[in-house]
This record gives C-alpha cells, sequence and structure tokens, in this order.
C-alpha cells in the first residue's frame, strides 16, 4: 500500500458534486433553466442527446445519497448551489423554495457529523442572465455577487466552507473559445471578457461572504494542469509557456495580486475591461485555495491553432482512463508544490481528483473498479509525498461521490465512488468507494489511537 503517513492528522477525507450533474428536478419548486438546460437540449452538443433533466434524481434522493456518505466514512462533503433555484431570474426574487432545499440538505449532512462544502457557481448560469449577455458582461459579476449575498444570509450561519467558483477555466475558455460547454459559443474576445468578469464576480462574492457572516472560510477552485513541452526545441519549450499562462497563470495571478500575465493579455489582444477597484478586489485575501486535478499537458507548437497556438501530444505506452486522459499521479505532487513555493499558498484543499473508467455490474451486483482503486491510491500517495514536502494541505475530495451527468459526455462517462443504475436509481458502492473508505479510516486510526 502507498505510505499515506505524511498526511496531517486533521486532513478531510471528501468526495465531490455538482448540482446540474446530479439534481435533477430541473422544472419543480420554482426552478428555471440554466444554460446547461438549454444546452443539453440542443442537438449535437451532448453524447447520446443527454440531459441533466434527471440526472441522479438527487434532489429526491438526497436522503439515500446520505445515508452513502456515511457508509464511506466522509468527513466532509462538497455540493454547489444551483443559481437558478435561488434566483431563477438571476436576479431580483429569491426562491424560498430552493433554498428549503439546500437548507435541509445542512441540516441533515451536520447532525450526519459531515461537514458540508458549499460551492456557488458550478457552471448552471440562469438562462435569464445568459440572456442579458452572460459572463461577457459585467452585470453577470455584480449579479453573482448578490447572488452569494443571498446565498451566505441564508446557509452561513452554518456552512463555513465556502468557494465561490468551481473551474472559472471551463466557464470561459471550454464554453467561450472552444465551444464544447455552455453557453457552446467560439469566440476569443468573449471568452477573455467572460474570464475577467468571472474574476470579478469572485471578488464580489467573497466581499458579500465576508460581510454576511465574519467566521467564513472562502476559497476558490481551479483546474490546474502541468504544462510541459513535447521535445526540447525551441517551439515547443515556448508553447508549453503559452499553455502555462493559458491553463495555469491566467487564473492564479490575478487572484494573488499580480495583475494579469502580461505576455498572455499580448497574446490574446483583448483589452481587459477594468474598473478602479477591480484588480483588488480579484486579489481579495483568500482562506484556502481549491486545487482539482485530472492530467498533466504534453504540447507542442501549433501556431495555426486557436490560442494558445499549443496542441497536446498523445504520448505512447501511457495508461490512460475512460476519457481518453493520461494517468500522471505525479503531476498533482507537483502542482501542490508549485501553488505553496510559487504562489504562498497557505491551505490548499484537493477538491476534485478521480477517474473515468467502465464499470460493469458483475452478476453478484458488484461493482469492481481496481483500476479506480489504483488512480485513487496513486493521487493520495502523491498528496502525502507534497505533505512531507511541506505543502499545507487540509484535505481531498474525490470525484466524484455518484456516477453523474459527465457534460458535454452525458452519462457514457462514469466518476463515482457509487455506482448509478440511470434507469432505476439505484446506488452501488463500488471496490473504489470501499478502498476509499478503508483507507480514511485507517488514517484515523494512525494518527487518532484509542486510549
Amino acid at each position: 500500500m502507498n505510505d499515506l503517513s505524511a498526511l496531517p492528522a486533521d486532513f478531510v477525507w471528501g468526495a465531490a458534486t455538482a448540482a446540474y450533474q446530479i439534481e435533477g428536478a430541473v422544472d419543480e419548486d420554482g426552478r428555471a433553466p440554466s444554460i446547461w438546460d438549454t444546452f443539453s437540449h440542443t442537438p449535437g452538443k451532448v453524447a447520446g442527446g443527454d440531459t441533466g433533466d434527471v440526472a441522479c434524481d438527487h434532489y429526491h434522493r438526497w436522503p439515500e445519497d446520505l445515508e452513502l456518505m456515511k457508509a464511506l466514512g466522509l468527513d466532509a462533503y462538497r455540493f454547489s448551489v444551483a443559481w437558478p433555484r435561488i434566483l431563477p431570474e438571476g436576479s431580483g426574487a429569491v426562491n424560498a423554495a430552493g433554498l428549503a432545499f439546500y437548507d435541509r440538505l445542512v441540516d441533515a449532512l451536520l447532525e450526519a457529523g459531515i461537514t458540508p462544502n458549499a460551492t456557488l457557481y458550478h457552471w448552471d448560469l440562469p438562462q435569464a442572465q445568459q440572456d442579458r449577455g452572460g459572463w461577457p458582461e459585467r452585470e453577470t459579476a455584480e449579479r453573482f455577487g448578490e447572488y452569494a449575498a443571498v446565498v451566505a444570509g441564508a446557509l452561513g450561519d452554518r456552512v463555513k466552507d465556502w468557494a465561490t467558483l468551481n473551474e472559472p477555466l471551463c466557464s470561459a475558455w471550454i464554453g467561450h473559445l472552444e465551444g464544447t460547454m455552455a453557453p457552446g459559443w467560439t469566440d476569443l474576445t468573449a471568452a477573455v471578457r467572460a474570464s475577467y468578469h468571472l474574476h470579478v464576480g469572485h471578488g464580489l462574492a467573497v466581499r458579500a461572504l465576508r460581510a454576511a457572516h465574519g467566521d467564513l472560510r472562502i476559497g476558490i477552485v481551479n483546474n490546474l494542469s502541468p504544462c510541459e513541452p513535447a521535445t526540447g526545441g525551441e517551439a515547443d519549450v515556448a508553447a508549453a509557456r503559452r499553455a502555462d499562462g493559458h491553463t495555469n497563470r491566467w487564473w492564479l495571478d490575478p487572484i494573488h495580486g499580480r495583475g494579469y500575465p502580461q505576455d498572455m493579455v499580448e497574446l490574446y489582444g483583448v483589452d481587459l475591461p477594468v474598473r478602479d477597484g477591480d484588480l483588488e478586489a480579484i486579489a481579495a485575501p483568500l482562506d484556502w485555495l481549491g486545487l482539482n486535478y485530472y492530467f498533466r499537458q504534453v504540447v507542442a507548437d501549433d501556431p495555426a491553432g486557436p490560442a494558445p497556438y499549443a496542441r497536446a501530444v498523445r504520448l505512447p505506452g501511457v495508461r490512460r482512463t475512460a476519457m481518453d486522459w493520461e494517468i500522471h499521479a505525479a503531476g498533482l505532487e507537483k502542482l501542490l508544490v508549485r501553488l505553496t513555493e510559487e504562489y504562498g499558498a497557505r491551505r490548499i484543499m484537493v477538491t476534485e481528483n478521480g477517474s473515468a473508467f467502465d464499470d460493469v455490474v458483475g452478476e453478484d451486483g458488484r461493482v469492481d473498479d481496481p483500476e479506480r482503486v489504483g488512480y485513487l491510491e496513486e493521487h493520495l500517495a502523491a498528496c502525502a509525498r507534497a505533505a512531507a514536502r511541506g505543502v499545507p494541505l487540509a484535505g481531498y475530495f474525490a470525484w466524484s461521490l455518484l456516477d453523474n451527468f459527465e457534460w458535454a459526455y452525458g452519462y457514457d462517462k462514469r466518476f463515482g465512488l457509487v455506482h448509478v443504475d440511470y434507469r432505476t436509481q439505484r446506488r452501488t458502492v463500488k471496490s473504489s468507494g470501499r478502498r476509499y473508505a478503508e483507507l480514511a479510516a485507517a488514517h484515523r486510526r494512525r494518527v487518532r489511537p484509542a486510549a
């Protein structure tokens, strides 16, 4: 077994989900459509024509899912709040029924001894706000700050751990530049403006959270990747630097008070709509940083491609997940060390890390997934190595608690510690879920021996 002894005594063992991926009930209790409802119902956008209309039906089955969390021995549960459940029009009237759902969930988590960790935005922008321009427009950032104030006012007396945004890179670059996520645009200018207003929204949300309750622990969640050149040639080395700017520095520098990296500003050639006080708000002090890690990028120069003019290179002979992502646990350790040494992080949470494989329910009803077991062990060992090197690593949230709607991949890709039969909604804990519970329990026994 990989050595996890360097993990701190108070290390948090958690699992994560996102509202649109699991809740379903898209037209119940006052919820209005999000951009993902619109995108998934647009022919050709999602594999198999799948939508999140029902997903895992967590909106109705959350008590059953809470029992699964207890069975897995989770210390904490990271979930996202659905903006269109709370403010169906993006702003204005608050939907009390939407808040009541999260009230019930939070109270039950606390009663079960599981710490709630809430994310305000996991990509489900109200469609009404998109119709007013979406993230490329400053109004959306301002409405996001108002939404943050509403949710914090309702839940902040009990929820103490908050993330403003989940993976703004995906919202900006994949949603507005690559076009394979909602809203499905392919416009560099809109993408850069969206990235900036996501950061402004983050800053306004931090301000709103702090104003609501003074004891909240606030962070932001970025998906990062080590970017390495495919060869030692000058062009590929430069491409790796651009890829790093696009994937990592653009998202880390501004929140650490460094402004936007000038090389990338010049590369994009888009004027940022900066107003007085914006950069200071974006760099508001945080209590923790969230890192989502799935793969490294090995890139080659691609001057004819889209920004950042670097294409991913597929290495031969490496293990890959069902997403065709390289399995490279060392990349997680590398990023954790970088956040500590280069950006001075004082508290880091691995807020997502996981793998999709083609799981099969056996004749005995079990789901054995040895590849995912190995993935978990390798990446948790990388966490322990980072902790041994002085990284202030506070916890790990496996992605995901449940198999779910995997965005443009639909229901074909399964990341869960728990298998979901989407026809019957039957849940089955996989071997990886049992192994994760064992690792957490063994760690607790080691650091908290019985008297």
